[in-house]
């Protein structure tokens, strides 16, 4: 059993303790198939992330969280997540990252964004979503992405212990590279618990054009 600390800007889990290894073991891994945009909307943006571990691309659905996937992307056009790492990693649980740099600091975020995690989406293996502190409303810039499906992550109610973690989007290539990023040797960094022993960085993170993406009007040009 392990029991997650909260420190700033971490995810928090409250004063849930937790069998990590034993998450999602009801049924087996999965991802999201799809979630196709409404007709006649544009096909749903892709952002690569581009790591010191490999190459990872993230579709995100606008449809069903148009807050957070606005914010997100506020931050991919800034470069705010270049440079930065990913910070905290719990194998068998999920990899956090968006807001710290190699030496530890915390970037200047901007401001909290509303919890959109009541809009169906579930915390599956390799989902995307938003990290907070314990107040709801709470996210801001750092993100996790789950390494195995983590149902107790899910929207169940309007409670700080019940109302979840927001998903805004799923891996669509370099899963492999976020299983390798969860296996990374890790300790502690002063208060910071979990962190890789050698650093994770995100040297880059763009929005792709809108070719690259299935379904949008110019890839099904070619």
């Amino acid at each position: 059993m392990i029991r997650l600390s909260l420190f700033p800007a971490a995810l928090v889990l409250g004063a849930l303790v937790l069998g990590i290894s034993g998450c999602g073991a009801s049924e087996p891994d999965r991802q999201i198939v799809s979630t196709t945009p409404p007709a006649g909307q544009p096909a749903n943006p892709r952002v690569l992330i581009e790591t010191s571990k490999g190459n990872i691309t993230v579709e995100l659905f606008g449809a069903n969280a148009p807050k957070t996937v606005a914010n997100f992307l506020g931050y991919v056009k800034s470069g705010f997540y270049d440079g930065t790492i990913f910070h905290r990693v719990i194998p068998g649980f999920m990899i956090q990252g968006g807001g710290m740099t190699p030496d530890m600091a915390e970037k200047p975020k901007g401001a909290s964004i509303p919890n959109e995690a009541d809009n169906g989406l579930k915390n599956l293996r390799g989902t995307f979503a938003m990290a907070r502190m314990e107040a709801p409303d709470s996210a801001a810039s750092q993100f996790f992405i789950n390494v195995k499906n983590n149902p107790f992550l899910d929207h169940r109610g309007t409670s700080y212990d019940t109302w979840g973690y927001a998903v805004f989007g799923q891996v669509v290539d370099g899963m492999n590279v976020v299983d390798a990023i969860a296996a990374t040797p890790r300790g502690d960094r002063g208060p910071y618990q979990d962190v890789p022993v050698e650093p994770v960085v995100m040297k880059r993170v763009t929005l792709l054009p809108a070719a690259a993406r299935p379904g949008s009007a110019e890839g099904q040009k070619r």
